[in-house]
């Protein structure tokens, strides 16, 4: 079954074309919903004007590829878009270990909520509606540090906003008193790291996304399948920059206790959930007031 009927849409001339010029080494499944993505915003900027969307998933669950795709897929069809990565905010390496110093010693590790320059990146999403250059950073994973900016010229029709915990709901104070995996039990005992994190979701970002239009979210079946991707994801860096299994299995465990959260409880405002199976295909698309699944 194809990604429109998923959708409970009808797969069109249009879609298929727009679909068949994007990257050929991509998934098929991403690129027919890049398309249809694209084509779903195209014609609500029609109506509501300039749209802001967060598109968000657990580690390796390909939104990097989908916010590629769905680039590509705007130009195709004259809508002006644009992708900003959560991940290019992160603060620079020097902030993070003053943090560390601070707060908690796991502010160290980039990714978790208190680890980004949300202000300026609200900032940016504001101005990339508008009319002008805007200088945005970009963030080298190797590296573990910021290395620069890049210029995007406004104004754009669509601004996405990509990464691992946007639209991440802050959770009751009660559920972070038992330390979710060993990560949490033995380096945060007094539960003062979740306790910063969960203080950043509640405030600082929950104001960012306070102020997308709409969100996509990458639900992946389990947290073994999040680790394994972002383990295979990890060995197509050049072998100087690879983090080992074990590395991995610690740096995911930064993520855990949100991703499962997300998995089991998504924000109201959730407009497309794209149910993800073991193999990382699209099994599964529920949008707000349509449901559809393969053969159903």
């Amino acid at each position: 079954m194809r990604i429109a009927d998923l959708a409970g849409e009808a797969t069109t001339p249009e879609l298929r074309a727009c679909a068949g010029r994007l990257d050929p080494s991509a998934p098929p499944d991403y690129r027919e919903l890049a398309a249809l993505l694209a084509m779903h915003w195209r014609d609500g900027a029609k109506v509501a004007g300039a749209r802001r969307v967060g598109l968000s998933g657990g580690q390796g669950t390909g939104k990097t590829t989908l916010a590629r795709l769905i680039e590509g897929a705007c130009s195709g069809i004259g809508l002006r878009a644009c992708v900003l990565a959560l991940d290019d905010y992160y603060l620079p390496r020097a902030e993070r270990l003053a943090l560390a110093a601070r707060v908690h010693p796991l502010f160290e590790t980039r990714g978790p909520p208190g680890t980004h320059d949300v202000a300026r990146l609200r900032e940016d999403l504001g101005a990339l509606a508008g009319a002008g250059v805007v200088e945005v950073p970009v963030f080298d994973k190797g590296r573990d540090d910021r290395v620069g900016t890049r210029s995007l010229e406004g104004p754009f029709e669509l601004v996405v906003l990509e990464g691992w915990c946007v639209g991440a709901g802050a959770s009751p104070e009660a559920g972070l008193c038992t330390p979710f995996n060993a990560l949490e039990r033995d380096e945060d005992r007094d539960g003062r790291w979740r306790r910063a994190s969960n203080e950043a979701l509640a405030s600082s970002y929950a104001a960012l996304f306070a102020r997308l239009d709409e969100l996509v979210y990458l639900r992946p079946p389990d947290l073994d399948s999040v680790r394994r991707w972002r383990l295979e994801q990890e060995a197509e860096r050049p072998a100087e920059r690879r983090m080992d299994a074990a590395a991995i299995e610690r740096f995911v465990a930064h993520y855990e206790r949100i991703t499962e959260a997300m998995r089991a409880s998504l924000p109201d405002r959730l407009e497309w959930t794209i149910e993800l199976a073991r193999d990382h295909s699209i099994a599964h698309i529920v949008r707000r007031g349509r449901e559809r699944s393969p053969g159903g």
